[in-house]
């Protein structure tokens, strides 16, 4: 089975939380903090394969996580760190971000990785928070979260020459005859119903990948038939060859589907378009008038195609004289890497804690005086609370200190906020005094 999107969610492992613990000896009582730090999460990795060819692994698991980190624990013990996940896909696979659609990276190129999620951040254990003044912290820092996120997998098949033309035209027959793949072949439309890759590798000639690629039809940019799915695998091609059948047995004009074909391939996409191309006229063992061929050519070359060859797939006529052709222009086509705009990439952007503070009018004093609440929400809340005792003198003293380094203090000030008020961050509330 040929599948190649798939959308996949990703998680990196959460970081072990620090320890809170007391050396506790004999003849030792008071032997201070020796709460250990916790250990990192798992990364996860993106790693090409250049042994897959399709993304059907991801048809059957569709979520990674990867593992978190340990707690730290007593005797500053520290957390082992999670194991890293790495995840195999085929070279020639674009990540997308769900969210925003744009492109995280093209895996196109053997050896190439991508570390898409880190793992969260160990927390620190108490006997990091021991000062002169503070000797027994009765507090330690959680672990940080893993990122996650949904990405959308799209495979582009990484070929040299691109087959083109309607179906049962014979792509696939001229496929088989080059290279050992070997394509379902019958007398039918849409007898391929997935792209096949081919190493052309003839005598005399530089070995190139050529992509059979399902039939494309008139409205395929818009999503008719099969071809909207499979445009994607020739957009990194360099060289393309149109396939037309030009026998007219089934009733068809092989200028007019030469059109048709080339329509589709501007509305898709200009570049590809715009990509050389070899226009072959299979089929020449059952053309009925040789002035059709004539007259085909003739059309082409007054078009800009010069590269023009009659053939037939199925005697083997006319063969060679297509791919020697298609070999010599690619030594002058340079590779093809695929073409992303800055509009299209995703940036990264580096995870904050953030918090906001609203004001909520509160309930009247002993002294008739309304009161106000300030309301302060956000990460950086959950994660302040999370390493707080707030039964604990010395854990509170910690606490007033980060709001007053994170400007938080400085931010009520300017906001109004007097002797009196109240300042709640999700459950825990306490009056503001100067």
């Amino acid at each position: 089975m040929f599948i190649d999107t798939a959308k996949v969610f990703l998680k990196s492992g959460d970081g072990g939380n620090g320890s809170i613990s007391f050396r506790r000896e004999k003849y030792v009582p008071l032997g201070g903090p020796d709460g250990g730090d916790g250990g990192d999460g798992g990364d996860i990795t993106f790693v090409v394969d250049t042994n897959m060819t399709t993304l059907l692994d991801f048809k059957y698991s569709r979520k990674f996580i990867a593992e978190r980190g340990v707690n730290g624990s007593g005797s500053k013990c520290y957390g082992k760190d999670g194991e890293d996940l790495i995840i195999k896909v085929p070279m020639g696979t674009i990540i997308r971000d769900v969210e925003t659609n744009k492109i995280m990276i093209d895996l196109s190129h053997p050896g190439d990785s991508y570390k898409i999620c880190r793992g969260g951040k160990g927390g620190k254990g108490n006997a990091k928070f021991a000062t002169p003044t503070r000797q027994a912290p009765n507090f330690a820092e959680p672990g940080m979260p893993g990122e996650e996120r949904w990405v959308l997998l799209e495979l582009k098949l990484l070929a040299d020459v691109g087959l083109l033309g309607f179906p049962n035209v014979g792509k696939s027959t001229l496929l088989s005859i080059v290279s050992k793949a070997r394509p379902k072949i019958a007398n039918y439309h849409f007898t391929t119903l997935k792209p096949n890759l081919g190493v052309v590798s003839v005598p005399g000639i530089e070995p190139f990948v050529m992509a059979d690629i399902p039939g494309i039809i008139e409205g395929a940019s818009e999503g008719v038939g099969l071809g909207i799915k499979f445009l994607r695998h020739i957009e990194r091609t360099r060289l393309l060859i149109h396939v037309v059948d030009i026998s007219g047995v089934e009733g068809r004009d092989p200028m007019e589907d030469f059109l048709k074909i080339n329509e589709e391939l501007k509305k898709y996409s200009i570049k590809l378009w715009d990509r050389p191309q070899i226009v072959v006229a299979n089929k020449a063992d059952m053309l009925y008038d040789e002035e059709v061929y004539t007259q085909f050519k003739q059309k082409l070359n007054e078009m800009g195609y010069d590269k023009v060859f009659k053939m037939s797939a199925a005697t083997n006529t006319g063969v060679e004289e297509v791919i020697k052709e298609a070999a010599r222009m690619l030594q002058n086509i340079p590779v093809m890497e695929l073409e992303i705009s800055k509009e299209d990439m995703y940036v990264q952007e580096e995870r904050r804690f953030t918090y906001e503070i609203r004001v909520e009018e509160g309930e009247e004093n002993e002294d008739g005086n309304k009161v106000n609440v300030y309301v302060i929400e956000g990460s950086f809340v959950d994660r302040l609370l999370t390493a707080v005792n707030v039964n604990d003198a010395d854990s509170l003293r910690y606490f007033h200190k980060v709001l007053k380094n994170k400007g938080i203090l400085d931010e009520l000030r300017e906001m109004g906020i007097e002797d009196g008020d109240f300042v709640r961050l999700n459950d825990f509330e306490f009056e503001y005094l100067m």
